[in-house]
């Protein structure tokens, strides 16, 4: 699939992330998930901002779809994106660091060391568009509306709150429940502020097209259902100056038209009424860039690396299945797929080999377990493969013949062993005689490329395989009930892994239909692991558990995995300009800026 463009980053405040780092009770200008800030007090500005970047300009983007509502919060009708340019959070995640928080509407925060609070001490500067100062009121009022009408992530976590006490016009303080998970503080940290006296006339499960009275440094102008929303940067907005604000939201006027399909949306970039375009095919990023702009220059064409956790993408076997229960099946069918040929044909070079369910970050395992990895490993030895104790995977080596041919012959010993042998051609148990044939289910035309490359590598070793492409009603219905014998399918972990672990892994989610354990895994080493994660308190000791999870993971082979970039391939017109550094999450385009304005000085070249 092709993305139209990265819309401006909504927050992930949802996601479930890990652990509790030990925090003091005292005052603080930053809030991590696991260990300390690495911005220190008093810091000027993130470090993937151009803290000189000019103000002025317009800046124009695709989005495919429509929107019907400027209410994000709500479940009725579908929100405008990039809605975060208009409501501000009690606190702003830096995207330089896994998951930190740092000042915004509050100005400091006091957690204790358990997380069974959070006080939040408001900035007094602080106020809506409309001038009225944002109080301790506002902030009770949201909390209420969003965690009685608001989207079920929102209402799961704020049940969490057992009390709510305002100790202040600026000071507000939310008690925990025992059942708190340790990352809601930082998810109230991240609860958009509405404003009392403009959302109390409103209905939240209504769709709302009136622009709100909000907080963020964009207003919303115009309005035209479904086809365009303009925003325009606010230049009273209050928090311009803090820093975490400095450098970005640089453009006076931003211009969101929606395309009904990604060919015209692409078409509106060339002709350079839409300013940039994120490419995710590498097809398409291959071919498609040959007209006049992207040839004299008014086009500039560029990778920009970013270090987030890509997506372990792949063959995903159902292990409750035979024969696919059985971990030397999995292991040998692992050796069949030619990388290198898909890599060529189908994706133009552009794609490195995924060896980890943590790919593209410091928590994938490398090379051999360390010390504190071992002490996660070696309670379960006579539960793990050796190779779980060994180098961490690597792809079977492909691009010639002969070394096609040696993985053929290994999977081959591995098939036999496990009682599956070649009778006239075919692939047979040597018991039954009944033959080694499974279904393939997919989601998309584009992926039967990859499967179709699959499944003629497997008829080498005599196994039969069918397609099955589902549309995505059939396809989420049968992933949902686990119904397939193998799925081309992915899972997405993030920077901070945490309780989101066990529905991936566990026992648990495995026997539980409507999960995401898509390799019905069930393994007491991995079950022990993800219960240590959430609750690692140092950084290193979460990333040692989640590096011995990565390693049991790979070595079971439950998926063969496919490929990954590590990079975004960002088009845009020289119009417009970016800092030099990306962060640790990529580009982030609040940080841009138009070039028109620019001195060339901080300029991108």
């Amino acid at each position: 699939m092709i993305s139209v463009a990265k819309y401006f980053h909504v927050s992930l405040a949802f996601i479930a992330l890990s652990a509790a780092p030990a925090l003091a009770a005292d005052r603080m200008h930053g809030l991590a998930m696991v260990g300390t800030p690495s911005m220190p007090d008093g810091f000027t500005h993130f470090n993937y901002t151009n803290p000189e970047a000019p103000k002025g300009g317009t800046f124009r983007q695709a989005i495919l779809g429509n929107f019907d509502t400027l209410n994000p919060f709500g479940l009725k009708g579908t929100a405008a994106q990039s809605l975060n340019l208009v409501y501000d959070r009690l606190m702003m995640r830096s995207w330089d660091e896994p998951f930190t928080l740092y000042p915004l509407i509050a100005e400091s925060v006091d957690v204790p060391d358990d997380r069974s609070s959070i006080t939040f001490h408001l900035n007094p500067k602080a106020k809506f568009q409309d001038g009225s100062p944002i109080l301790a009121d506002d902030v009770l009022f949201s909390f209420k509306i969003l965690k009685e009408n608001g989207r079920p992530n929102m209402r799961n976590t704020y049940k969490m709150v057992s009390t709510v006490t305002k100790l202040d016009d600026h000071n507000i303080k939310f008690t925990l429940s025992e059942d708190r998970s340790k990352e809601t503080v930082m998810i109230l940290a991240m609860m958009p502020v509405l404003s009392e006296k403009w959302w109390s006339k409103q209905d939240l499960n209504k769709t709302i097209l009136t622009p709100p009275n909000s907080t963020g440094p964009y207003k919303i102008t115009t309005v035209d259902v479904g086809r365009r929303i303009v925003m325009e940067r606010n230049p009273d907005y209050w928090a311009k100056d803090l820093p975490v604000a400095k450098g970005q939201y640089n453009f006076d006027r931003i211009i969101f038209n929606y395309f009904k399909n990604q060919t015209s949306a692409f078409e509106s970039f060339k002709t350079g009424d839409t300013d940039i375009w994120i490419d995710t095919s590498p097809s398409h990023w291959a071919n498609a860039y040959d007209f006049p702009a992207a040839k004299n220059g008014n086009i500039i064409r560029e990778e920009i690396a970013h270090h987030r956790v890509e997506k372990m993408w792949g063959f995903i076997f159902n292990s409750s299945r035979p024969p696919f229960d059985d971990r030397n099946v999995r292991k040998a069918l692992s050796l069949a797929l030619d990388y290198d040929w898909i890599n060529k044909n189908i994706f133009y070079g552009q794609y490195k080999i995924l060896n980890s369910f943590f790919p593209n970050s410091y928590l994938a395992a490398t090379g051999m377990p360390d010390v504190d990895e071992l002490a996660y490993l070696t309670p379960y030895q006579d539960k793990l493969s050796a190779d779980a104790f060994g180098a961490a995977w690597g792809p079977p080596v492909t691009g010639n013949q002969s070394a096609i041919r040696t993985n053929r012959l290994a999977a081959d010993r591995l098939l036999s062993a496990a009682g599956w042998v070649i009778q006239n051609g075919i692939r047979v148990n040597a018991k039954t005689k009944e033959p080694l044939d499974f279904e393939i289910m997919i989601g998309s035309a584009e992926e039967e490329k990859l499967a179709l490359a699959f499944k003629r590598s497997l008829s080498q070793l005599g196994i039969t395989v069918k397609l099955r492409v589902l549309d995505a009603a059939a396809f989420q219905s049968r992933l949902s009930d686990y119904d397939y014998d193998m799925v081309l399918y992915n899972w997405q972990n993030t920077l901070s892994p945490g309780t989101e672990q066990a529905v991936y892994w566990g026992c648990a989610a495995a026997a539980q239909k409507g999960r995401f354990n898509y390799a019905r895994i069930c393994n007491p080493a991995i079950d022990h692991l993800i219960s240590r994660i959430p609750n690692s308190r140092t950084m290193d000791e979460m990333t040692s558990a989640v590096r011995a999870l990565d390693r049991i993971l790979m070595s079971e082979h439950y998926v063969i995995p496919l490929f990954y970039t590590g990079h975004d391939f960002v088009a845009s017109w020289s119009k417009i300009s970016h800092p030099a550094k990306a962060s640790l999450y990529g580009n982030i385009m609040e940080s841009w800026w138009s070039a028109a304005q620019t001195p060339k000085s901080v300029n991108r070249d």
